[in-house]
């Protein structure tokens, strides 16, 4: 095995980003691909992302883009503040 074929780790933003209520959640998967879930409303956002750094630049599949910054574990994603999933200040009452 060359270290081309070798898996590169999944950057530390990938995973489950929900909003304090669990009303938002925003999957950042490993391939540059987001699928956001709003309540009950499955995949109601999805596209690219990419990372530089701290900050994050979305295009959503119908060509919208918006832009995020993580600070302190947190990220800021336009007017939301989502956390990662399990972190203390994600959690609520009656949660799957």
């Amino acid at each position: 095995m060359t270290n081309n074929d070798t898996p590169r780790d999944p950057h530390p933003y990938v995973g489950m980003w929900v909003t304090a209520d669990g009303f938002i959640r925003q999957e950042l998967l490993p391939d540059s691909r987001y699928d956001e879930a709003r309540g009950d409303h499955r995949s109601a956002y999805t596209g690219s992302y990419t990372v530089t750094g701290n900050h994050i630049d979305y295009v959503d599949d119908t060509g919208f883009t918006a832009t995020g910054d993580v600070r302190d574990g947190v990220l800021f994603h336009e007017h939301l503040v989502l956390y990662r999933e399990g972190d203390e200040h994600a959690r609520r009452e009656n949660r799957p």
